[in-house]
Formats: structure tokens, sequence, C-alpha cells
């Protein structure tokens, strides 16, 4: 098994910017991302990384205003979200398997809350 940390939620004026971190206890899947889910809605692909080559794939809703990074000597992944709006305000959760759908995860960590108030 494959534990997942988040740390770095919190509550922030919309424009603001906020930086999502994620502690993996084991790196032997390809990649590990970012999905959040705001009430009512389901769950969503937000940024990903892959451990390996450091590539990168964004959602459109989230492009241009953040940035996905990785420390593998941590096993540690962050988002660096800028630009934020009160739509943003969802659960974010960690996520490792080996790519940008929800089905292609196999570890989710316990999810960390963003609220953007205006």
């Amino acid at each position: 098994q494959v534990q997942l940390v988040e740390s770095g939620g919190g509550l922030v004026q919309a424009g603001g910017s906020l930086r999502l971190s994620c502690a993996a206890s084991r790196r032997t899947f390809n990649t590990i991302g970012w999905f959040r889910q705001a009430p009512g809605k389901e769950r969503e692909f937000v940024a990903a990384i892959s451990w390996r080559g450091g590539n990168t794939y964004y959602a459109d809703s989230v492009k241009g205003r953040s940035t996905i990074s990785r420390d593998n000597a941590k096993n540690t992944v962050y988002l660096q979200m800028d630009s934020l709006k009160p739509e943003d305000t969802a659960v974010y959760y960690c996520a490792a398997g080996a790519g940008t759908t929800v089905t292609r995860q196999d570890y989710w960590g316990q999810g960390t809350q963003v609220t953007v108030s205006s």
C-alpha cells in the first residue's frame, strides 16, 4: 500500500495563492497528481506529473494558473495555485496511479479543503 498525506489547504481570498503538498510513502507508481471535488459535483482531474520524466498535465480549468512539481528525494509533489477563483473551492485529493483519470488512480489521500472567498 501507498500512503498519501496532503497539506497546505486553507482559506484564501480570490486572486490569492497557495501551495498544496503531497508526501508519498513509496514511489512505485507512474504518476502522482491532484483531483478535486466540490459539493454536489463529481471528482475531477486538476494536475498530474510523472515521477520519472517530470511530464506535467493540467486541466483546462487551471492551466496557466497552476504549476505542479516534484521532489523525488522527498517523494513529494507540490501544486502551486495562483489567481484563485471562488470556483476553485473544493476538497483537493492527492492521487497516485498511471494517468489523469479517476479510474486509473490506485491510491488516494485523505483530502485537504481549499476555500476561496470573494
